[in-house]
């Protein structure tokens, strides 16, 4: 069964979120502190998406996410942030989050955005194969990216991104096809998310990441991978 761990410390909302996901199908496992859920993915190697509020008591949700990404780049994170935080949603997608859902939302937007990782972390989509354009080298098979035969390690969201950009070299696309190419058709969420996806990515793969050449920026519009 697709297994995902909820992090929240107020136990209504996480009550709210566990019915919804097990209604839709999820086994979920919870926390209600960044240590108990980071003891409890040891425990449970197998879950493939985790909910992580922000405000906790002990670590906060941030450092939960950087405790992660540190070890895990496959499981897709999903910050849940108040609604008039908005720092919190750029600082969550920095510190390695995939996404991030408003407080209060809604079943439905909830579960649309579990469905959407779960998706991606389990490759739904098979490829066999290498892109390669130097110095970059894309394994469709291992999801996996090097750049001069180094391994850089990606989320599965900024490996969905590399895969778009390089199976499209040379071709702007605006923020909205971006947004529905990796994203989906069905992503209630902000186009920000592309921007701060990006700018995560750049730090990663860029020689100076504020005088990008790979991933150059088309004002007003998007961006081009810039082969």
């Amino acid at each position: 069964m697709k297994k995902v761990l909820v992090l929240e410390d107020e136990s209504s909302i996480r009550s709210f979120i566990v019915i919804n996901l097990r209604r839709a199908g999820y086994e979920v496992v919870e926390a209600e502190t960044g240590e108990e859920a980071l003891e409890k993915l040891k425990q449970h190697t197998d879950v493939r998406v985790a909910l992580l509020d922000i405000m906790l008591p002990g670590i906060d949700g941030f450092e939960v996410c950087r405790r992660i990404r540190a070890t895990n780049a496959a499981i897709g994170i999903i910050m849940l942030t108040a609604r008039t935080q908005e720092m919190d949603k750029v600082t969550g997608l920095m510190t390695g989050a995939d996404d991030y859902v408003t407080k209060p939302f809604s079943p439905a937007e909830l579960t649309a955005r579990v469905d959407a990782l779960m998706r991606r972390s389990g490759g739904a989509s098979v490829d066999v194969g290498e892109i390669e354009q130097p110095p970059f080298l894309l394994n469709t098979r291992n999801r996996t990216l090097e750049k001069n035969g180094q391994r850089i390690k990606l989320t599965q969201v900024e490996y969905s991104i590399m895969k778009m950009f390089m199976e499209n070299p040379g071709k702007a696309l605006s923020r909205e096809e971006i947004l529905d190419l990796v994203w989906g058709h069905d992503y209630f969420g902000e186009l920000k998310i592309v921007d701060v996806n990006i700018r995560r990515l750049r730090l990663k793969i860029e020689d100076n990441a504020t005088n990008p050449i790979y991933i150059t920026t088309i004002w007003g519009y998007g961006y081009k991978w810039g082969f």
